[in-house]
């Protein structure tokens, strides 16, 4: 039977996810990936991430300036491959501080 408490869990949960889910692609964007991978690299961490999301989420990152994509057509299907731009670098390690700040906070208040 699913309660009231675990429909509130579970919109929350997924509300903290969308939070982090940038901070999380930019982690793994440090390197070039093309979609797919970065998709596997990011459930493989334990942030599985939907393609209607990850692929707009990527699009609007580089019209932003975060990210650079080009693409490779060496292989048997061509791919988009995205890195961090240079700004994009700076931003995830802002973001980072950022969240590490956080994460200390929340440690202190829920102790």
């Amino acid at each position: 039977m699913v309660t009231s408490v675990d429909n509130a869990l579970a919109k929350m949960e997924a509300e903290l996810r969308r939070g982090v889910l940038v901070l999380a692609v930019l982690s793994r964007l440090r390197t070039p990936q093309y979609g797919y991978s970065l998709r596997q690299a990011l459930e493989g961490g334990g942030m599985p991430v939907e393609e209607g999301t990850l692929y707009p989420l990527l699009r609007r990152l580089e019209a932003q300036g975060v990210l650079e994509s080009s693409w490779n057509t060496d292989g048997a299907s061509p791919r988009r491959y995205y890195w961090l731009s240079q700004d994009g670098l700076r931003l995830y390690q802002a973001i980072s501080r950022s969240w590490r700040r956080q994460v200390d906070v929340m440690d202190t208040l829920l102790e």
